[in-house]
């Protein structure tokens, strides 16, 4: 029932009537969550999309939709995060590395999968995609669902950021990518099965007055000029520019095409163009939205002189678009459909939208071991930061309701678990386990505030996110009749690159550490009415 009502709920958001007996317009954004750094293709009838994951695991979801409008998750590129000891969160490593210093040994927060590209050349597909310290990688498959190859490390070293590949109309294979922290823009050649670079590559955009923090480059074909959609000026308030040569090295001349203008939409950001089958364009990008992360935006293109018009024109600028805060349809059929969120744990596996921090010590956590829940044995941390096998999913905006039902009899001393927001210093209801006694917890940034003694094991917890992006924390301890909330509502924020989260979570302090807990269903509203 709870999936039926999120999936109403996300279609009724989506779509807005027409006017006149016309198409229904749709509403943006088309994806309030963070799926950052979005690309997109189409491959027959259907859209792709992926989105960058940073140090979430499996990483690197793959989207699908048939109107451009909505969408389900088809799978994962990368069943783990491979790429260092660290991705597996190998001690050892303090708190002050996960708060101040993510880089710190045996983490990588904000690092891992940064933005990625995903293309289809000769009957398979392609996903590149940087980890700022490792390299820039590809990996391939015959269906978007998978299973995809391993990944194989195109780039060697740190400091690759946003590669995506293009095969031209003579099967020449080439690679563009940006530089960590932003700027020129270089091309390689490639070898024809897209896996390693030919040459030393040749910066072909460089201007930092004009283009500063230039990123993002997606590098396409269309009427015989090549161009490249590339962002610039920062995530918070950047705008979108198209480059278009004659010939793949240049030189380009360049228009703006997309800004804010008079929107409230400051940052349209990083994204993919992508066609219908009738040939009508369309773009989809990010913009910043604080503590729902970087969400999707969908803009309708039309092309003029071999140059694309995006969004809704700004007065006074020609060639440059703003947003649109709703528009007409794509000419494709309607296909409603939504991303799964609640979860009653009844499958063998974990539903898609589940992503772990870091990968998961798979020993420590069990679908099979009390059927129709899921169990998570406590891990030894002395910060949620630091825990192993904490599951989250993406945040949903404007407002989402999270409620989760726990068996706490297998807690232990020492013991924490609970319902959490995830972020930089998250904060999390739960209980703790001291003394042969169980209490509802409310942590603040690693404080802990005590509530009252659970007498018996069903424990239900609730956060509740606002448009104002604050969270409020309740529980129940009378099997879900009352809730009562517990502490002031508190701000959540981005961080890490990524939105706020919540999370499912078990670890313990203890110096043996011990105990498990049962988590049977968790329930998400989206929005809150």
């Amino acid at each position: 029932m709870a999936r039926g009502l999120a999936g109403a709920l996300a279609l009724a958001s989506a779509l807005v009537p027409g006017g006149g007996g016309a198409a229904a317009d749709y509403a943006n954004p088309i994806l309030f969550a963070d799926y950052s750094d979005p690309d997109v293709i189409r491959v027959g009838r259907d859209f792709y999309l992926v989105a960058s994951s940073f140090h979430f695991s499996p990483g690197l979801p793959v989207l699908k939709s048939r109107d451009l409008v909505h969408w389900t998750i088809a799978g994962h590129v990368l069943p783990r995060l491979p790429f260092a000891d660290a991705y597996d969160m190998v001690p050892p490593f303090t708190l002050t590395d996960a708060v101040s210093k993510p880089v710190g040994a045996g983490l990588r927060y904000a690092r891992g999968v940064w933005a990625p590209a995903i293309r289809f050349h000769a009957g398979r597909y392609y996903v590149y995609w940087p980890t700022p310290d490792e390299g820039a990688y590809m990996a391939t498959a015959t269906r978007p669902e998978g299973p995809w190859s391993a990944p194989v490390r195109v780039l060697a070293g740190p400091g690759y950021e946003d590669p995506c590949p293009f095969w031209d109309d003579d099967g020449t294979a080439w690679l563009i990518h940006g530089k960590v922290g932003a700027g020129p823009l270089i091309l390689h050649r490639m070898s024809a099965d897209g896996t390693r670079v030919l040459d030393e590559g040749r910066t072909i955009v460089d201007d930092p007055k004009d283009l500063p923090v230039l990123e993002g480059p997606k590098l396409l074909k269309r009427n015989g000029y090549y161009y490249i959609w590339a962002p610039f000026g920062g995530v918070e308030t950047g705008a979108q520019v198209v480059l278009r040569a004659r010939t793949i090295a240049g030189p380009y001349e360049r228009r703006v095409v997309l800004a804010p203008g008079t929107t409230a939409v400051q940052g349209p950001h990083q994204g993919g163009y992508v066609e219908t089958p009738s040939g009508q364009g369309w773009f989809v990008h990010f913009n910043s939205t604080g503590a729902f992360g970087r969400i999707a935006y969908l803009e309708p293109v039309h092309w003029q002189d071999d140059w694309p018009l995006v969004g809704d024109p700004i007065p006074g600028r020609p060639g440059t678009g703003q947003p649109v805060a709703q528009h007409v349809v794509p000419d494709v059929p309607p296909a409603p459909a939504s991303i799964a969120t609640s979860d009653d744990f009844a499958g063998a596996r974990l539903g898609m939208q589940w992503e772990w921090n870091h990968n998961p010590d798979d020993r420590m956590w069990s679908l099979a071991e009390r059927p129709g829940w899921l169990r998570l044995h406590a891990t030894p941390a002395q910060a949620l930061v630091t825990a192993h096998n904490t599951l989250t999913q993406i945040l949903w905006g404007p407002s989402s309701r999270i409620t989760a039902r726990f068996d706490l009899a297998r807690m232990a001393d020492g013991q924490r678990a609970g319902l959490a927001m995830f972020q930089a210093r998250p904060v999390w209801i739960g209980s703790v386990r001291a003394g042969g006694v169980t209490r509802v917890t409310l942590s603040i940034a690693g404080e802990e505030r005590s509530g009252p003694i659970v007498a018996g094991n069903d424990l239900r917890l609730r956060v509740t996110v606002g448009a104002d992006q604050q969270a409020a924390f309740a529980y129940s301890i009378d099997r879900g009749r009352s809730f009562v909330a517990f502490g002031a509502p508190q701000p959540l924020h981005f961080a890490w690159w990524k939105g706020a989260r919540p999370a499912l979570f078990s670890y313990s302090t203890a110096p043996t550490p011990a105990g498990a807990v049962d988590i049977d269903w968790v329930r998400v509203e989206r929005p809150v009415r």
